[in-house]
């Protein structure tokens, strides 16, 4: 017999009915459930540097998932209640009014979303209504560790292998087969539009990677197409620094950071693939991925707002600017140094940049404009597709040289960088049209280029394409 007659069910970034053990533990105890999305109010304000904390392109991304999930449900039977505002005054008002006994959510791992949890429990308690919380954000249950969150190795490659040998991953939850209608009385609410946010659709560029589109549908067919079609899998260690076309990498962050897929869902399709097709370093690769972005998950637990101050969690002083040119003209792929230039203009044309491209764009920013490593991060936050708070954070606290890495003083060379992986030009002048007669001998360092040669190959540095704004390591 269940234990509640109604319960509400609250989705947050588990924008999914398959593997949704929030969803699972409801219906098993509730006879009938209140699905619910809030869009928090202060996800759509802006960060501490001033940009819009949610942009137009994830803001798209999550409006196309939310719409996909109410539909989801519609097709169980039920639907979902959407509402706009604050999650801990919002669900226990709904609750008080249709007499719900318990609510059931997701845990999340970082302070804004911890502290919505913190005050939502405590209003809940008030009202005299149960609540129930599950883990399900990471592909090892955190339970399920070989130590706890507090005792978590500072050296990733120590918590892989400790997890690798003593950790299971759990088995995926089936989707509900059928879920009982919402009472009648109910209002569900309309999807607000991104104009309601202050936002305008974004423009749809053509050089793009892949058309991200939002929701466990579209989740599920890239998977389809990335493992199955393609099967581009089998080559994924290989291709994964890639930087043109849509399979060089799987591209499942995007619907990983809001939950339209699980990383168990990923999981269980690599291993379904290794029965079928071939188990290789490729296949362990992206599982490997899948265990990085659990690292940072799990730091988050352990440092806690560490992760967002400025000398990170290794609390290491560094005297970094917040020279607002400089960051403007890396913002604006406008520094002179094309490599960086071209993938900081794919992720304002698109919202995307390839796991190479971030590394060298953030190391860029803090090792040679000597930037505020925050304001990257807050860029990104605000235009990034797949922006997962922490594996953000996590990740420029490692590319600025004070967080998980055990190498000191890391540092990527653009010049270098671009010659191993974009040695004829290509990726370059896909994204910077004005270069795009350079020949490859100088694609990556136009300001070598003779004043006849810059006028043979349509170059006019300072004018239709930037000189280098800081004198690059490989250059002094």
């Amino acid at each position: 017999m269940p234990s509640y007659q109604t319960a509400l069910v609250w989705f947050r970034n588990d924008l999914r009915v398959r593997d949704n053990e929030t969803l699972f533990r409801a219906q098993e105890s509730a006879t009938t459930l209140i699905p619910i999305y809030i869009f928090d109010e202060r996800h759509f304000g802006t960060t501490r540097f001033g940009f819009k904390k949610t942009g137009a392109f994830r803001a798209k991304f999550l409006l196309e998932s939310v719409a996909d999930l109410k539909h989801a449900l519609q097709e169980l039977g039920s639907d979902l209640v959407l509402r706009v505002g604050k999650p801990e005054l919002i669900i226990p008002e709904l609750a008080r009014q249709i007499g719900a006994e318990a609510v059931f959510f997701s845990e999340e791992s970082t302070d804004e979303e911890l502290t919505v949890e913190r005050n939502l429990k405590r209003a809940l308690h008030t009202h005299t209504i149960k609540f129930h919380t599950v883990w399900q954000s990471t592909l090892y249950h955190k339970n399920d560790l070989p130590f706890s969150p507090e005792k978590l190795p500072d050296v990733f490659t120590t918590f892989r292998k400790q997890v690798e040998k003593l950790s299971k991953v759990r088995p995926t939850f089936p989707a509900p087969k059928k879920l009982n209608p919402l009472p009648s009385e109910l209002v569900v609410g309309e999807l607000p539009t991104l104009a309601q946010f202050g936002l305008s659709e974004p423009c749809d560029d053509a050089r793009k990677v892949l058309a991200f589109k939002g929701g466990e549908r579209e989740a599920l067919k890239r998977l389809d197409d990335y493992f199955w079609k393609s099967d581009a899998l089998r080559r994924y260690k290989e291709t994964r620094n890639g930087l043109l076309g849509a399979n060089y990498s799987s591209k499942f962050s995007a619907w990983l950071a809001n939950g339209a897929i699980s990383p168990r869902t990923i999981y269980e399709a690599v291993k379904r693939y290794e029965q079928e097709r071939i188990a290789n370093d490729s296949t362990y690769w992206l599982v490997f991925e899948l265990i990085w972005r659990d690292y940072f998950r799990f730091i988050s637990l352990k440092y806690g707002n560490r992760i967002f101050k400025m000398r990170g969690i290794k609390n290491q002083p560094v005297a970094w600017s917040q020279d607002e040119a400089k960051f403007r003209a890396w913002a604006e792929g406008r520094t002179g140094v094309p490599f960086i230039d071209a993938n900081m203009r794919e992720l304002s044309a698109t919202g995307f940049m390839s796991n190479r491209g971030r590394q060298n764009v953030a190391s860029f920013l803090v090792k040679d404009l000597k930037v505020d490593w925050r304001m990257g991060a807050e860029w990104f936050e605000s235009l990034l597709i797949d922006y997962d708070v922490a594996s953000n954070y996590g990740n420029w606290n490692y590319v600025a040289g004070i967080g998980n890495d055990p190498r000191e003083d890391r540092y990527f060379n653009p010049l270098r960088q671009a010659a191993m992986y974009d040695p004829n030009g290509d990726y370059v002048r896909h994204w910077i049209p004005e270069l795009s007669q350079v020949p490859a001998s100088f694609i990556h360092e136009p300001h070598k280029l003779s004043p006849m040669e810059a006028t043979l190959y349509g170059v006019e540095l300072g004018k239709n394409y930037p000189r280098p704004i800081v004198k690059l390591k490989s250059q002094e």
